[in-house]
Order: C-alpha cells, then sequence, then structure tokens
C-alpha cells in the first residue's frame, strides 16, 4: 500500500490519461448517427418468419406454436399486419395467434419446384384462410419467378386455382422487373406484389429512397388499375459490401425510418422486410440474409425509431469491460516499473488498453454474429490466432519499451579495461571442428596466439572428420604454436559437436578454473580473456557471454542483410535479457566456470542446443551470467540460403527439444528459475511457435479459399473483425522491428529493411522446425557451412522451393477468390488482401535465395570494401 500512495505523480496521470484515452477512442469511433427523419406512427406490416436462432426449416426444425405466440408479442404492439411465408410445417396457425392480437394476416404459400409440396402448401393455405377472417389477401409463391423455380405458366395456374377456392384477393410476390417482363402474370393476379431492397441493387444508402421510388412508379405506370402492395421493404444490418451498399445498423435505422415517412406520405401498402433475424438463411445467402430483422435473435428491437442510432447499442458497457479489463495489468505495470520513463508507461499501457478493446470488440462479434458450423470452426481457429498474435505483440511491444524508455538499466556491465586484483584464472579455450576449411581454422588459432592474457590453453576438437587432408594441417599448426596448443582428432565420436565438448571438458588442464568455447571460424580479440574473465571473480557468475558478431560481410548482399539481422538479436534481444539474468548462453563467445560445468551434468548430449540448454540449467541452479553486448570476435556468415535456413532451424528445433524436457520449470509452479527468467525464455521462443502458427494458417487458408469456391453453401468469408487484426499485427511488428533497429543497432535504413526482409524468410523454416520438434525426438545436429562457393541463381532459388511453392498457391487462390466472389463483395478482396499479406514470408525467402544468387563483387570493387557501422 505504502508503495501505491508514493507512486509518482507522473504514473498516476499516465494512468488518468490511458483510461480517458481508451473512453475517449470507443465514444469517438461509436458516434451516434441520428437518421433525417424520426418515426412515431404504427408500422402498417412486417413480414412475419418465427425461426428461432437453433431452427432451420431446411433440416425440419420448425418453430412451436409456443414460439409463435411469444413472437406475435413482440411485434403485435408496433403493427397493424403481418405477412407470413408458408402453410404448413406448423405456419399455419399464425392467422389463429395473430387474431388474438387483432393483428391482419396475408398469408402465404411457399411454392417452389417440389411439386408435391406445392400441393400440400395450396390445400393449407385454402383451409388457414376459410378458417381465419383475419387472413385479409394471400399470396402463393414468393419470388419463384426470380429464383427459377417454375415457368410463368405453372405459377398462373397455382394462382388460378387459389383464386377459384377463396373470395379474397389473391397475387404473388416478385421484383419489379419480373411483373415488367409478364404482363401475363400481371392480368393473373388481384394485386401485385413488389419487392423494393436497394441493398441487392447496390445502391448506396443515400440513394435508396429514389430508388424505391423508382421502382414502385415504373410498377404503377404500367398497371395503373392494380393495388401495388410493397411485400418487402428493408436494409440488412450486417453483411458485405455491395458496390455502394454497405450493410450496417445505422443504416438500416435510416431506411426503415425514411421509407415509413415515405410510404405515410404516398399512403403505400406495404411490409418491413423482416420481423426478425433470421441465422439459418446464412446458408441460402449469406450474412446479409440473416440480418434484415428490425429485431434480433434475441427479440430486442435493434434501433429505436426516434433519436440517435448507434452502430454498436451497447459500447458504453463494451467500454468498461475493457477498462476493466486493462486496469489491472495497466496498474500493475505502471506501479511496477517505475525505471522507464512516463513516455514509455504511457505507450505499454496504451498497448495493453488497446489489445482489451480489440478482444472485447471481437468477442462481442462473434456473439452478435450467426455462424453455421464451417464459420464457427473458423472463428475458433481465428481467434485461438489472434489471441497468439496479440500475446506477441505484447511482447514485442515490451522490449520496444525497455529498450527505447528505460530510465536506468540494472545490470550493465563493461569490458574490464585494467585488471587490479591480478586474479588470472587458467582458462581452457575449446575449439570443436567437423570437416572444417583448415584455412579458416588456422586464422582462428592464431588469433588465440595474440591474446594478452598471461595463462590459457587451446584444445582443438576434431570430431569426426574422415578426410586427413583436412585435419593433418590443424594438428600440425597447433604443434608449432606450442604447448599451449592441443589437438586432438576423434575418428568416430558420438554426441555431434556437445560430444566433442564433452571430450574436451574430460581432457582439460586439471588447474583450469573456467572453460572457453569459440566456434572454429572465430577470430577473437586480443583483450577477449583481460576483459571479461575478472568477473568471475564473483563466485555466483557461472558463464561470461559476449555477442557472436561477423566479419567479411561488406562483400555481399547476402551477408550484409543477413549480418544485420543477427546484430537485432545480440544488440536488443539479449540486452533486454541480461536485465533479468535471462540470457541465452549461444555456445561461442562464451566462458563458463569448469567446477559448476562438470557439477550440472556437462554438456547435453540430446540436444542439438547444447549452449542454450546448459545456460537453462545454470540458471536453473540459481546461478548469474554476465553479458557485456561488446564484441571481442568475429565469425563468418552462411555462405548461402541454404546453410542459414539450417543454422536457424537447429536453433528452433533445438529450442522445442528444450522446452519438452524442461517445460515444468516454466509453469508458475516451477521453483528454480526466477519470474524474469520464465518470462523471457518462454517469450523469447514464443515468436517461433507464431510462426508454426503461420504455417497452420496458411494451410488452412488455402483450404478454406478452395472450399469458399467450391462449396459456398458450407463456407463462408470469416467476419472482416477477425481478419484486419491480423493485418494490424504484422504490420505493428514491422514497424515495431524499425523502431528497435533505430535505437539499437547503428545501420542505414536500408539495412535495417534488409535485416526485416532477411528474418521474415525465415518464417517457415522457423515453422517447420517447431512442427518438427513437436513431433519427432533425435534430430541430428547439421553443421552450418562456412567458406562454401557462392550459389547460383537458379541454386538459390531452389533453396527456397517450398516457399515458392506456398507462395504461388496462396497467390492463385488469392486470384481466384477476388475473380470468383469479388465484383461487389468487399469482404472477398479483404480475404485476398489477407492471403497476399501470408504470402509476405515467402516472397522474402525468395528475395533472399535471389540476392543470394548474385555474383560475388570483385574484391577491388570500392562497393565491396568495408562499410562503417553507422553505413
Amino acid at each position: 500500500m505504502g508503495k501505491i500512495l508514493k507512486m509518482r505523480a507522473s504514473a498516476w496521470a499516465v494512468l488518468v490519461l490511458l483510461v480517458l484515452g481508451n473512453i475517449g477512442a470507443w465514444a469517438l469511433s461509436n458516434r451516434p448517427t441520428t437518421p433525417e427523419k424520426l418515426w412515431a406512427g404504427t408500422i402498417a406490416g412486417v413480414a412475419f418468419s418465427p425461426y428461432q436462432e437453433n431452427q432451420n426449416p431446411q433440416d425440419g426444425r420448425h418453430p412451436s406454436r409456443t414460439d409463435i405466440e411469444r413472437d406475435m408479442g413482440v411485434v403485435a404492439p408496433y403493427v397493424r399486419s403481418i405477412r407470413s411465408y408458408s402453410a404448413t410445417d406448423g405456419l399455419e396457425v399464425i392467422p389463429e395467434i395473430a387474431a388474438k392480437y387483432d393483428l391482419d394476416v396475408t398469408a402465404g404459400a411457399w411454392i417452389s419446384g417440389d411439386l408435391g409440396k406445392n400441393e400440400q402448401e395450396i390445400n393449407s393455405l385454402v383451409r388457414v384462410t376459410r378458417a381465419n377472417p383475419n387472413v385479409t389477401r394471400v399470396m402463393v409463391g414468393n419470388e419463384v419467378m426470380y429464383r427459377g423455380d417454375l415457368e410463368v405458366e405453372a405459377l398462373i395456374d397455382y394462382v388460378q386455382r387459389v383464386k377459384r377456392q377463396l373470395d379474397v384477393p389473391v397475387s404473388t410476390a416478385e421484383p419489379p422487373y419480373v411483373w415488367m417482363k409478364h404482363p401475363e402474370l400481371a392480368e393473373a393476379v388481384d394485386y401485385i406484389t413488389i419487392h423494393l431492397l436497394p441493398y441487392w441493387e447496390k445502391v448506396p444508402i443515400e440513394q435508396a429512397m429514389d430508388q424505391v421510388r423508382r421502382g414502385y412508379d415504373e410498377v404503377r405506370a404500367r398497371y395503373p388499375d392494380k393495388h401495388i402492395l410493397i411485400g418487402e421493404a428493408g436494409w440488412p444490418s450486417d453483411g458485405p459490401y455491395r458496390g455502394g451498399a454497405q450493410a450496417s445498423l445505422v443504416n438500416q435505422a435510416q431506411f426503415i425510418r425514411n421509407f415509413l415517412n415515405l410510404a405515410g406520405d404516398n399512403r403505400w401498402d406495404y411490409y418491413i422486410m423482416e420481423g426478425f433475424d433470421q441465422p439459418w438463411k446464412r446458408q441460402i445467402g449469406g450474412e446479409a440474409e440473416a440480418n434484415w430483422g428490425i429485431w434480433d435473435t434475441h427479440r430486442s428491437m435493434k434501433f429505436p425509431m426516434e433519436g440517435g442510432v448507434f452502430e454498436v447499442p451497447g459500447w458504453p458497457v463494451l467500454c468498461a469491460i475493457a477498462v476493466a479489463l486493462a486496469f489491472i495489468p495497466m496498474f500493475w505495470f505502471v506501479l511496477s516499473r517505475d525505471d522507464l520513463r512516463p513516455g514509455g508507461q504511457l505507450f505499454y499501457g496504451a498497448l495493453i488498453q488497446a489489445i482489451a478493446s480489440g478482444l472485447v470488440w471481437t468477442a462481442t462479434e462473434a456473439m452478435t454474429t450467426g455462424m453455421n458450423t464451417m464459420s464457427f470452426v473458423a472463428f475458433l481457429i481465428l481467434i485461438c490466432a489472434q489471441i497468439l498474435l496479440l500475446i506477441v505483440v505484447l511482447i514485442d511491444g515490451l522490449e520496444l519499451t525497455e529498450v527505447v524508455w528505460t530510465d536506468r538499466w540494472k545490470r550493465k556491465f563493461t569490458p574490464v579495461k585494467v585488471n587490479t586484483s591480478g586474479y588470472y584464472p587458467k582458462v581452457s579455450i575449446h575449439v570443436p571442428c567437423y570437416n572444417e576449411p583448415a584455412h579458416m581454422v588456422i586464422e582462428t588459432l592464431n588469433a588465440l596466439a595474440k591474446m594478452d592474457y598471461p595463462n590459457f590453453e587451446v584444445l582443438v576438437i576434431d570430431n569426426n572428420t574422415k578426410d586427413e587432408e583436412v585435419w593433418k594441417p590443424l594438428e600440425a599448426h597447433c604443434a608449432r604454436l606450442g604447448p599451449h596448443f592441443r589437438f586432438f582428432h576423434l575418428a568416430k565420436w558420438p554426441g555431434y559437436k556437445a560430444g566433442a565438448l564433452n571430450f574436451g571438458l574430460a581432457v582439460t588442464a586439471p588447474d583450469a578454473e573456467v572453460v572457453g568455447v569459440i566456434d572454429s571460424d572465430y577470430q577473437v580479440t586480443p583483450d577477449w580473456l583481460s576483459a571479461t574473465i575478472p568477473y568471475f571473480e564473483n563466485q555466483k557468475v557461472a558463464f561470461v557471454q559476449s555477442p557472436q558478431d561477423y566479419r567479411d560481410w561488406h562483400i555481399h548482399p547476402f551477408h550484409r542483410m543477413i549480418n544485420w539481422e543477427y546484430q537485432g538479436f545480440f544488440h536488443i534481444g539479449m540486452v533486454q535479457r541480461n536485465e533479468r539474468n535471462a540470457i541465452i548462453q549461444h555456445g561461442t563467445m562464451t566462458l563458463i566456470r569448469t567446477s559448476i560445468l562438470k557439477r550440472v551434468g556437462w554438456w547435453a548430449e540430446w540436444c542439438i542446443c547444447e549452449d542454450a540448454e546448459l545456460g537453462l540449467r545454470l540458471f536453473e541452479e540459481g546461478l548469474e551470467s554476465v553479458y557485456m553486448p561488446d564484441s571481442f570476435g568475429k565469425g563468418l556468415v552462411p555462405d548461402s540460403f541454404a546453410g542459414y535456413k539450417t543454422q536457424r532451424f537447429r536453433w528452433a528445433y533445438g529450442a522445442v527439444q528444450i522446452i519438452k524436457r524442461h517445460w515444468r520449470e516454466f509453469l508458475p509452479s516451477g521453483t528454480k528459475l526466477t519470474f524474469g527468467q520464465k518470462y523471457h525464455f518462454v517469450t523469447g521462443w514464443l515468436p517461433w511457435f507464431a510462426d508454426a502458427a503461420h504455417m497452420g494458417f496458411v494451410m488452412g487458408g488455402i483450404l478454406w479459399s478452395m472450399g469458399l469456391l467450391l462449396a459456398p453453401k458450407y463456407f463462408e468469408f470469416p467476419p472482416t473483425v477477425f481478419i484486419m487484426p491480423t493485418l494490424g499485427v504484422f504490420f505493428f511488428k514491422v514497424a515495431c522491428g524499425l523502431w528497435l533497429y533505430a535505437a539499437r543497432v547503428k545501420c542505414g535504413f536500408l539495412d535495417k529493411v534488409n535485416a526485416a526482409v532477411a528474418g521474415m524468410a525465415l518464417t517457415h523454416t522457423v515453422g517447420r522446425a517447431v512442427w518438427t520438434g513437436l513431433f519427432t525426438q533425435g534430430r541430428p545436429f547439421v553443421r552450418t557451412p562456412k567458406c562454401e562457393d557462392q550459389p547460383a541463381l537458379i541454386q538459390g532459388f531452389l533453396h527456397a522451393r517450398e516457399e515458392v511453392v506456398l507462395m504461388i498457391l496462396l497467390w492463385i487462390t488469392a486470384f481466384l477468390v477476388g475473380w470468383r466472389e469479388g465484383g461487389d463483395n468487399r469482404d472477398a478482396y479483404i480475404w485476398s488482401a489477407m492471403l497476399v499479406v501470408q504470402s509476405l514470408p515467402y516472397i522474402a525467402a525468395l528475395a533472399v535465395a535471389t540476392i543470394n544468387g548474385l555474383p560475388m563483387p570483385r574484391q577491388d570493387d570500392p562497393e565491396a570494401q568495408p562499410a562503417t557501422a553507422a553505413e
């Protein structure tokens, strides 16, 4: 409590700004719209279809008498008449129940291509009409000609049969163009029933009333002696964008109010389309067909007939829920992070609030939008993917916040310039090799020989290299360098790199207090040990780590872009992890206390990322690490895109191995790791699982697109609210990455972009590694080749063949969906855009592979000279 009371005034100001900002954002995006005209009278009539949310006439699930009576009670206070569409399947009781509420009925018979069913409908319609005086007219069929179910002669025959048996006016209902085309049908009926639905005609809401008037006047002019009934007039509250017609609650309210006034002024006879939303109609006409009701599926009126209309009527409640969801984490964050400047507290608090609001909005859409089975499955997949993506956004956002706005660093380590204590323990440096170019390793050994540290040995462990011409020169060179250098050739040795390191540990000098490991291509600086070893005077320090760094990356564009991609991790992620003593040990440029290494169980030969696994075990022992972002050695970047992918596959696969072995320690119940260590290990690997989810989502998106094209009855476009966050998260991550690089990595803008492209190009590789790691055990260690010949352009292309195949599939499906389902359907274009965005990692892979295949620049080319760090 004391800490809460002592919160800085700026922290309280941040919390107030966050809450007010969220309320303001909700209010701004939900401003009421007041249609031009109000309506305070009684509605002449509504189309009455009493199917409940879980009912569907196509499946034989029809309303009960109780359902019909309850729905009749809902509409009766507002209307004088109702229109029914069928006289069978229990709907024949509608006139009887309507009479209890003094409602007139225009009774209908559903006419289709099923002749037997037609007979049942007509016979029932005749019986119902004769039995109920409140049936003032009847309609034989609804849009029969529009659907093409019967020829006009057959429909006329049904109309005439009913006319001969009843004393009330008889008609059928069709769009205006049918009546204009078939005067014989108009001649056969007692009155003409037209449907005026400008939304289906792609008319903007601003022009809807003009379109209604034109449709009515056209039929009136053609048949001046016939009574005109508007059998359906309305606008959907939800559905796809059709040309200029936008389905929305505000537009529905505007249409209904304006139409009621227009109809009242002109004394038109009409029925509003319709009483209640009908979710079952999604199967026959998509989202819009299900959302024409004045009342929703819960029988609540969707909008008032007077006053302003909100697109989201309950937005204050939703806003309050979003504030409540976000407040505790926001409060905790601002309270606990007094090491951040107010700008960082405000930024991350706003991110928390935005995500809470986004989740509330999405959940609301899910509850208010009816879905068929396949759409519900898609929703579950999308919402799970969205939650994962939002978690990744929070992780990236926290990294950005801490890197950009940290006021003071708690664990900042710098190289030791002068060793005043005289602490010079013996260091045993291990250099594992497997089939490495001799000249490259010799340069590594020469650099080690030049170190200014007085007490070290170097063990070169060559394991499983068969060609003597590869390892013999190393043996000879070690002999020339003197007794500090020892060479071991292990002809057939298990355990891959970890096995070689364990052998080295077994033959390490007994008095060596520290073991150092570097890769065979690393050329260290003379001060590596003198600048880092003094930190081991602290007995709790188990290992000291400095970053991987690279040389000769300026020679080729491919090398340049992956060099800067690597730098992001070592100068951003590792610096942030170091604050919570949670760095990743990465196996080169690492120094480990020998006694502790032996005590915790040596190197893990079951894991192909033995370095990261060892670092985790050291943290589980409660030990500390030291990380300084200063470079003390430089190696070689992979020469090919294939090598680059192989390396990242190994890292991701190894991470899954580690998680499968240590997962209990990542749980809240785990006692060996601190909260900060759990956070960084889990969140550090979570983006790789997001890449795996991306891979699954791509496959699902392709299959779903095929369903949209081949089985539209069962597949429909997921609501836009579930798709747009996916696109938004992608662009947030890109912006976040560029911002982080601008803050911590000293390279030019083009290098930042290229680094982002290089990282994106590995999405498929990482995703495949995660899936493989989840379902397999002993993937062999595959080294990253160095000093390879530059691949030909076609070879570089082949290095991305899997990605290219998926890219082409996404493009094809995006094109087909846009071409077949597009036109005026905005949802189709949004879905197609999402598929194209999902292909960006594959485009990046092709781009990087192609760049890798470019010819190596001449060494005397000025463009091939080393670039400065600020370039």
